[in-house]
């Protein structure tokens, strides 16, 4: 089996703080030197899909990892090497 990179991807409206959790997590997926482009989804549809009543939402995979909220880099960082390091 060949080892995907994961699908990470921000969800929201366009907002400020959207705008903002995206940037971040670009960061952090450049710190933890993976070769992924994290997506950004202004599509509310998504997140309604997801069950999710808030923005912005951070997925891995297609699954929400941080719904409502902009934490700091190193958050974001835990975060998305816990659910790299899960899948593994």
């Amino acid at each position: 089996m060949i080892d995907q990179p994961p699908i990470i991807e921000v969800l929201g409206s366009g907002c400020a703080s959207c705008k903002r959790l995206h940037e971040l997590a670009q960061q952090a997926v450049d710190a933890l030197k993976l070769d992924v482009k994290v997506g950004y989804v202004t599509d509310v549809q998504r997140i309604v899909a997801l069950g999710l009543m808030s923005s912005p939402v951070l997925t891995v995979n297609g699954k929400p990892a941080l719904v409502g909220f902009v934490p700091d880099l190193s958050r974001i960082k835990e975060v998305i090497s816990a659910t790299v390091t899960a899948k593994a």
